[in-house]
């Protein structure tokens, strides 16, 4: 009679780069809310939440138990850039809010051979979902320059850090942050927050 082994356990996929730091620098700072544990029994950061976004620094000798400073990245550049007057943090607000909303619909692809329904009962993309798209298309026109749209764009809608944009763009930071600024200046004139100059 042949002897029975063991079925293999299921091997746990590899944690994406700089997670397990993450994770471990969390749990010598006391900040372990943030993770839960995975159906392998690791800890793992909770994706999708803001939390999980932010990045947690060590400096001098990398260990927080000897000393080391722990610097916590802020999420938001919106709140992380002290340079920009109340007027420009509101209206980048609006236009993050505006695309947030847009992006809710859950449009799927259909099958060209797929019988539609022309009528809007029970169905359809809902009218806040499509106002907000209008409303952030008007406001991205308004941007006028492309250039300046798209960095509105990464940092306001992605959220992306002023200095991985400038990396991404081969641009200095400072010339990033001014157009940053002047988008933010036209969207606050666009929403009326702000007179043209």
């Amino acid at each position: 009679m042949p002897k029975k082994t063991k079925a293999a356990r299921p091997q746990a996929p590899k944690l994406p780069r700089g997670e397990a730091e993450q994770v471990r620098i969390r749990r010598e700072v006391g900040h372990d809310f943030a993770l839960k544990d995975d159906a392998f029994g690791r800890k793992r950061l909770t994706p999708g939440t803001a939390e999980a976004r932010r990045v947690y620094e060590v400096s001098n000798d990398g260990h927080t138990s000897t000393g080391g400073i722990v610097r916590v990245r802020n999420v938001d550049p919106l709140l992380g850039i002290t340079s920009l007057t109340r007027q420009q943090r509101e209206a980048g607000m609006r236009y993050r809010e505006h695309f947030r909303c847009s992006q809710q619909a859950d449009i799927k692809p259909i099958r060209w051979t797929e019988r539609v329904d022309g009528g809007r009962i029970g169905g359809g993309i809902a009218d806040s979902v499509l106002n907000a798209g209008r409303t952030h298309a008007a406001a991205t026109r308004a941007l006028g320059h492309w250039d300046v749209a798209a960095i509105v764009h990464k940092v306001v809608c992605l959220e992306q850090p002023v200095k991985t944009v400038a990396e991404q763009d081969g641009e200095g930071r400072d010339v990033v942050t001014r157009l940053l600024k002047v988008g933010l200046d036209v969207l606050a004139v666009h929403y009326g927050m702000m007179m043209g100059r």
